[in-house]
């Protein structure tokens, strides 16, 4: 094989980085995953879409910080760095099967938007469909694939600004509607609390499901040009961005719509602007929010074909998914991913009604272990720093223990949460098989490396 055939491409641009993980973050969570946490916690989910924000700007420090001093690995090779392969094992096949769940949530989402307009065609058909057109967009060079995320992506960021100023209009009543919305809503049905703290902590997994992508940022710096001077700004200007279009958009669909009013089947976006009365504004908003999922399918479907190509390189992955075509595309990681997304889809035809809802618990375990992952490697490799990188996280290592000590917090909070019992007795499960394959994995690759030797 080639030397151009062993290397990805360096195709990204900053601004295509920058928005590959805001696609990866603005989806299903924010788009259909709020109705779930607001059912949960009412208006108080802000809280903790703000915690989240804050453990998120830490993490994200950390992975900035690691990519300055080690510009050519990406999140599982730093993890291999810290603790070794079976620690790297771990994380990357955690990580290949959280983004895998995610990319088919993202198109069961999508086939429920269209659904908006064509009520009669299955849920599983529509989502075919949409499986098809990303997974051919993933098919071209990685510079035409960053170029179209970030269209995507830029959609999704225009929409949620006009959605914020036209809710905050409504809100105001300088906007004529049929609402009466009063700001009375955040307190008057239950209180701000009303399912108490208990609610506001059972509405984190949703939340850590909504925030991981952000971390796609490590999976992308092996192919950006000039990472060491994007990363940084980047990781400033990502994490802003994000806290201000989940937690703004919050406070206007509360304000808005009473939180036990917010239905659980459409997106509470496109309820607001049925409820706005400005004519054919619902189905705008639901071709936006179509376009919104299919772009986090989108990164999902980057993000697991890079995660086995590395792997792969590893030697945590079979040889085969390092293979890559003349254009840069790992194309056998592609394809492995779309069989799984189709697997997906099928369990959406078995239970059309809760799939994804039961999908949608299990990421947040996965990206609560890779996030904590990414703060532990940083306190073991901090020593290690063979120069003073230009970006540094603030009041370490105070700073990161406490992200990290809170990550442990909410995984043990989730574990012993009853109504998370379905997604508990899954991550767990993958979790015990994973480890055993990682001792299994490990032992080969040793008698191999003797095999050689001899």
């Amino acid at each position: 094989m080639s030397e151009n055939q062993q290397n990805l491409q360096r195709g990204l641009l900053p601004r295509h980085v920058q928005f590959i993980a805001l696609a990866g973050m603005i989806g299903t969570g924010i788009f259909k995953g709020s109705s779930d946490t607001l059912n949960m916690a009412g208006p108080s989910v802000v809280v903790a879409y703000l915690i989240g924000g804050l453990l998120l700007f830490i993490v994200m420090a950390a992975l900035g910080e690691m990519a300055m001093v080690y510009p050519n690995d990406n999140v599982q090779s730093l993890i291999n760095k810290a603790f070794g392969f079976q620690s790297s094992f771990l994380v990357g096949w955690l990580y290949w099967i959280n983004w895998l769940i995610v990319t088919t949530v993202e198109l069961l989402a999508a086939g429920s938007f269209l659904q908006y307009w064509f009520p009669s065609i299955p849920l599983w058909i529509l989502s075919v469909l949409c499986a098809t057109f990303i997974v051919g967009i993933n098919l071209f060079q990685v510079k035409h694939y960053g170029e179209m995320e970030f269209w995507f992506a830029s959609i999704k960021i225009i929409t949620l600004t006009a959605f914020i100023i036209l809710g905050a209009l409504i809100l105001f009543n300088i906007l004529p509607n049929t609402t009466n919305a009063a700001f009375s809503n955040y307190t008057a049905h239950g209180g701000f609390f009303p399912n108490g703290l208990g609610g506001m902590l059972s509405a984190f997994l949703v939340v850590m499901f909504s925030y991981g992508g952000a971390e796609l940022i490590g999976v992308a710096v092996t192919e950006t040009k000039d990472s060491e001077k994007v990363i940084p700004k980047i990781i400033k200007g990502t994490v802003a961005r994000v806290i201000l279009f989940y937690v703004l958009p919050i406070l206007v669909i509360c304000g808005i719509i009473p939180w036990n009013a917010v239905s659980s089947v459409d997106s509470p976006f496109v309820q607001v602007f049925s409820l706005s009365g400005l004519p054919g504004a619902s189905h705008v908003m639901n071709f936006v929010l179509l376009t919104a999922v299919l772009s986090a399918a989108n990164s999902g479907i980057y993000a697991t074909s890079r995660t086995l190509f590395s792997m792969a390189q590893n030697g945590e992955a079979p040889r085969l998914f390092s293979f890559i075509t003349k254009k840069g595309i790992p194309l056998n990681g592609i394809f492995l991913t779309t069989v799984f997304i189709l697997v997906g889809v099928f369990l959406a035809y078995l239970t059309p009604d809760q799939v994804i809802s039961y999908l949608m618990s299990i990421p947040g375990f996965t990206v609560l272990l890779l996030w904590l992952s990414i703060c532990l490697a940083q306190l073991k490799l901090r020593k290690q720093y063979t120069k003073v990188p230009a970006f540094k996280v603030k009041w370490f290592p105070y700073t990161t223990i406490f992200a990290a000590i809170s990550l442990i917090g909410i995984f043990i909070a989730f574990i012993f949460n009853p109504q998370n019992i379905i997604g508990t007795i899954v991550c767990l499960s993958v979790l015990t098989v994973l480890i055993i394959l990682s001792f299994v994995v490990k032992k080969e690759k040793q008698q191999k490396r003797v095999t050689s030797v001899a």
